[in-house]
């Protein structure tokens, strides 16, 4: 049976191809300007990362944590960071190491899975930047406690996470039919579901695993703010379905 991180990666690869904005990666002019001080990231679908959250980067180390597709580490090493990206797309890879080639800069980019241990040294990085992509793996606890653990006192996760209201409601946002939790692994109902909306394979996940998550690793909680989809009824009803966080290894 193929596993569902496979599904995924392969799904991901599929809309890269066919545009996903979450693949394309930044032009050389908006690497320019991250260079002279104009630039912004994001966690979640539209509200951008306060600048603060980051701090300096010059000469910082970055795991960019699920985040392959250029569009956050080459603003960061445009900042002075030493980027490592790990991502299980190809297609993700292929794009960081294309836009590190073409602005000359350095990046360890490592095609791997985030559900298992991260092939990093303790205590490695200053920063670790994770957008919304724990949606694609059903267990995000492991996640956060490799985190804490190639991070260095003091180091910093952002973390881009979705909260269960994506999950309950039909394609049209209209009603609410799943029972939670939703696990297409162990429900044919949502796997076919799943299958037919053309969205991989994904879980939900309660703020007592994520938020919890965090603070069983060892974090700190220290700021958070929420984000809706972008697009979509829950959107236009400005009811918000993301979460974007800053903890903090003490």
């Amino acid at each position: 049976m193929e596993r569902y991180q496979d599904i995924n990666k392969e799904t991901i690869d599929r809309w890269i191809a066919e545009g996903w904005k979450w693949g394309i990666p930044i032009s050389h002019e908006e690497f320019e300007q991250a260079k002279q001080g104009i630039w912004d990231v994001l966690l979640t679908p539209t509200r951008k990362v306060p600048h603060a959250w980051l701090g300096d980067l010059n000469g910082k180390k970055v795991l960019g944590l699920a985040s392959g597709g250029g569009q956050q580490m080459p603003i960061f090493a445009a900042l002075g960071a030493q980027c490592t990206v790990l991502d299980y797309s190809p297609r993700q890879i292929a794009s960081e190491l294309a836009v590190a080639r073409r602005e000359g800069y350095e990046i360890q980019a490592i095609e791997g899975d985030m559900t298992q241990p991260l092939p990093f040294p303790d205590e490695t990085f200053d920063l670790i930047f994770h957008p919304v992509s724990n949606c694609y793996i059903r267990d995000v606890y492991p996640v956060f406690r490799e985190a804490f653990r190639v991070l260095k006192r003091g180091g910093v996760l952002l973390s881009g996470l979705g909260n269960e209201i994506n999950y309950i409601v039909d394609k049209d946002e209209r009603e609410i039919i799943w029972k939670m939790p939703f696990d297409p692994t162990v429900d044919p109902a949502a796997k076919a579901f799943m299958m037919e909306e053309d969205c991989g394979i994904q879980f939900s996940h309660t703020l007592e695993e994520q938020l919890g998550g965090q603070l069983k690793a060892g974090f700190s909680l220290v700021d958070l703010y929420e984000d809706t989809n972008g697009e979509g009824r829950l959107h236009e009803l400005n009811i918000k379905t993301y979460l974007a966080t800053r903890a903090v290894k003490g």
